[in-house]
């Protein structure tokens, strides 16, 4: 199942797993084109729901380090907030400079309405 992107200002409720495991969101909790910002395995993730899929996104702009969720989604892309640049959430690439190196993606699996992200 693709992972699936949201668009928007990720919420500020956040989600703690040690894991692939344990859910690390709902899917009900993620509105079409809106972004959720969850930390598991160690690292900051970027959930994004565009088109009605999810997909998961490393939370940091490989031009400056700056955080994707303060940014917007716009369709399948987002923005950095910094110096806005665009990445595009399915596949990661950098779309627009100053960036040139995509962001990683993870693979996202849903379980009823259990979204699981493996981040290793």
């Amino acid at each position: 199942m693709p992972a699936a992107m949201v668009s928007g200002i990720a919420t500020s409720k956040r989600y703690a797993m040690a894991d692939g495991s344990k859910p690390i969101a709902r899917v009900s909790d993620i509105a079409d084109g809106t972004t959720k910002r969850v930390v598991t395995g160690g690292e900051a993730v970027l959930l994004c729901k565009c088109e009605g899929a999810l997909y998961a996104i490393e939370d940091v702009c490989t031009h400056d380090g700056g955080e994707l969720e303060q940014g917007t989604l716009e369709g399948c892309r987002i923005e950095c907030p910094r110096h806005g640049a665009y990445f595009d959430v399915r596949s990661g690439e950098a779309l627009t400079l100053p960036a040139v190196v995509p962001v990683r993606t993870f693979p996202v699996r849903i379980e009823g309405d259990d979204v699981y992200v493996d981040v290793h």
